[in-house]
Order: C-alpha cells, then structure tokens, then sequence
C-alpha cells in the first residue's frame, strides 16, 4: 500500500534550484482528475477555490462542508492530497488532524491569522506543536504565515515566525503573498521547505524556484483562470 505521506514529503527534499514542487489546486473532484491525468505527484486544495466552487465567500464554509468536500477530492484521485483547512475551525488539535485523515487528506495548510489579524506567533507555535503531537508522523503540516498578507512588508516577521513554527514541528512554511524579490532573504533565514505562491503577474515556478522557494501553489488562481475562460466561452454562446 502506497504511503501517500511518506510519499508528500520526499517531494519536498532534495529539490534542485529551479525545479521545485508544483502543486495545483483542485476545487472539485474534476478539477482534481485533470491534474492528475496531466502527470502532478500531488495535489493542495484552496480554500478560497473550494469556497468559490461551493458557493460561499472565502473563510465562510462550514466545517463539515470543507471536509467533505477535500473527500470527494482525494476519492478521486491517486495521488497524495494536502488540504487547506484555514486556522482549523476552532477544533481540538486531535479532533483536526482525525477529520482531516478521515477526508483522506495527508497534509493540510494552517493559518496565523484570525478574523483578519495575526494571531499571537507563540500561541500559533503552541498550536502547531499540538497538531504535531496528535498528527505524529502521519500529516505534512504547511504553517502559513499571514505577515505580508497583513500588510507587514519587511521579511523579518516572516522569518521570526517561521523559525517558531519549525521548531514546533511544521514540515513547511508558507509566508502567503511574500513578494518574489523577498524569496531569497526568507530563503536563507529560513530551515527546510518554503511554499510560496504563484500570482498571476508574478515569475513562474522556475524563477521562484531559482529564488528560493522549494513547492510552489496558487491558492485559488487556477480556478479564477478557469472562470476566465468559461465566461469568455459565455460570451460566445448568449
């Protein structure tokens, strides 16, 4: 039987500079298929693109719903799946990690901001080292850092933060929305993988790469793109 963790955090080792992890992101079971079918070794669902794809706005699906949803994504396909479940919904470290190895998932992105303000970085450091503790070896743990996504410019914070939640056990830190010209500054002041996202007006995965950063994601950018070309099929059709 395959070890889809084991399996997601080889992905994230040994990489070389300019060739790092390229997950997409699903929002539904065919989304999820296609990339597959297009050769990806694994897959990180959005939140945001679930939330769209379901119907509500960012930050606004229940619970229950999140999870199910991350199920029909990970029953569809074969290959590992980490899920972005924002800052956990409130739920007991245990309770978190079972429901989401429950949906089938072996990784999951955790966020340090709440209601739109970073959380304190000690507290989040205590979180993740919970999370770690229920999760054992059986979840890739991403530790978003929500400083540049605040509006704090400098990578400095970044940098504080990551270091406390790699001690406390995360496999990965994603600084979300850290301009590429800080890639290299967080590279070098931070240990193991750095997520960093891909926007659309950006350098692609290759130059980030080069820059520093091991895994590349794009939050809901593939589905945006995807809406993009539906409406302009739309537009053809009325």
């Amino acid at each position: 039987m395959v070890n889809h963790v084991e399996t997601l955090r080889a992905l994230h080792h040994g990489r070389a500079p300019g060739d790092p992890l390229v997950l997409p992101g699903p929002w539904d079971a065919a989304s999820a298929r296609t990339f597959e079918a297009a050769g990806s070794p694994a897959l990180a669902t959005p939140s945001a693109g679930i939330a769209l794809s379901l119907g509500y706005e960012d930050g606004q699906v229940p619970p229950d719903e999140m999870f199910a949803a991350v199920a029909r994504i990970t029953r569809s396909v074969s290959v590992p799946v980490t899920a972005d479940i924002e800052a956990g919904y409130g739920l007991p470290p245990a309770e978190l990690v079972e429901r989401l190895l429950e949906a089938g998932a072996v990784g999951c992105n955790l966020e340090d901001s709440r209601d739109g303000v970073l959380k304190d970085p000690a507290e989040q450091a205590d979180f993740l080292a919970a999370v770690r503790q229920a999760a054992g070896d059986r979840v890739f743990v991403n530790a978003r850092v929500d400083t540049f996504l605040r509006g704090v410019a400098e990578p400095g914070p970044a940098i504080e933060r990551a270091r406390l939640y790699v001690a406390a056990g995360a496999d990965c830190v994603y600084p979300i929305l850290a301009p590429a010209e800080v890639v290299p500054a967080l590279r070098a002041g931070i240990e193991g993988p750095l997520n960093v996202v891909a926007l659309p007006d950006g350098p692609g995965p290759r130059e980030l790469g080069e820059r520093g950063a091991t895994r590349i994601t794009f939050g809901p950018g593939l589905l945006h793109r995807t809406m993009a070309a539906l409406q302009a099929m739309a537009k053809e059709l009325v």
